[in-house]
């Protein structure tokens, strides 16, 4: 099988695993939808109505997981090395980080809730990787030619699933804390976690993947020194990398130290997020420098 069947495989994977999530998204968004009830004056939540829509839509995501994991292995092959050389490379393999990083939460702390908001995510993610991003498969520009492309990029690209999964945590924190600061949950939110859980959990997740970044951003200035002489530049990538290693230790040593709870941990948690996001899109696509691998 020659490089180019590999890559109609690839398309066609990241096109089933689009599908895939798109009957997720409407499963578990029934799963919300018709689990509620009225018993007299009030309107109750109840998942075990919709407990068979909520379970196909885990194992949707499941099987698109399976289907962007061949995807992106089947890009890596067909272009003869690693599959995170362009911005459609990386948008793929992001949302297959960010997905497993759901599906592990998911095993690990039963955030079943969680999955329609992931749904829309990847789904944003793989439409603007698709229609916006995608170039053919190719060879590495040459200043990517580096076993540092393997060991800086697949950490950069799981800790940025990781973050992003808990950002979406800390922003259901923000609009539930709103609720019930006012006039209470509404039904759809009677069964999610107390936000004191959603806090720790968006912590964990920070805890858990920080050290893994701060490995990105040093191997990454290893990697600038054997490529092009100097370990740091201030290039726009580079600084925005370092805007958000300094963003997350701010959110992790106010926490540890200073004792932030709640709403001003959630806040700062989005602040960090909204860095590493801005670096992702932004400086990728129209910023100027030594790190503009689109291939747009």
């Amino acid at each position: 099988m020659n490089s180019t069947n590999y890559a109609f495989i690839s398309n066609y994977a990241v096109y089933s695993a689009i599908v895939l999530f798109t009957v997720a998204f409407f499963a578990h968004a029934i799963e919300v939808a018709f689990s509620l009830r009225n018993s007299g004056d009030k309107t109750k939540f109840d998942f075990t109505r919709t407990k068979r829509s909520g379970d196909l839509g885990t194992v949707m995501i499941v099987l698109a997981f399976l289907c962007l994991l061949v995807g992106v292995v089947s890009r890596g092959i067909s272009a003869e090395r690693v599959p995170w050389g362009n911005m459609y490379e990386f948008s793929i393999t992001g949302a297959l980080a960010f997905t497993g990083a759901y599906i592990f939460a998911l095993w690990k702390y039963k955030i079943r809730w969680l999955g329609l908001p992931v749904s829309i995510s990847v789904l944003l993610t793989l439409g603007t990787a698709i229609t916006v991003l995608y170039v053919p498969s190719a060879p590495l520009v040459p200043a990517l030619k580096s076993a540092w492309l393997v060991i800086h990029v697949s950490a950069a690209i799981i800790s940025g699933g990781v973050f992003l999964l808990a950002n979406c945590i800390a922003a259901t924190y923000l609009i539930l804390d709103r609720y019930e600061e006012n006039s209470g949950r509404p039904v759809w939110a009677l069964k999610l976690p107390s936000l004191e859980a959603l806090d720790q959990l968006s912590y964990r997740l920070v805890a858990l993947v920080f050290p893994l970044w701060t490995f990105s951003v040093i191997a990454g200035a290893i990697w600038a020194e054997a490529a092009w002489g100097r370990y740091w530049g201030w290039d726009p990538k580079e600084t925005w990398a370092f805007i958000t290693w300094v963003a997350y230790a701010a959110y992790l040593h106010a926490r540890v130290t200073v004792g932030w709870r709640g709403r001003k941990a959630a806040w700062l948690c989005l602040f960090a997020g909204s860095t590493f996001l801005f670096n992702y899109v932004y400086v990728n696509i129209w910023g100027t420098g030594k790190h503009t691998y689109s291939g747009l």
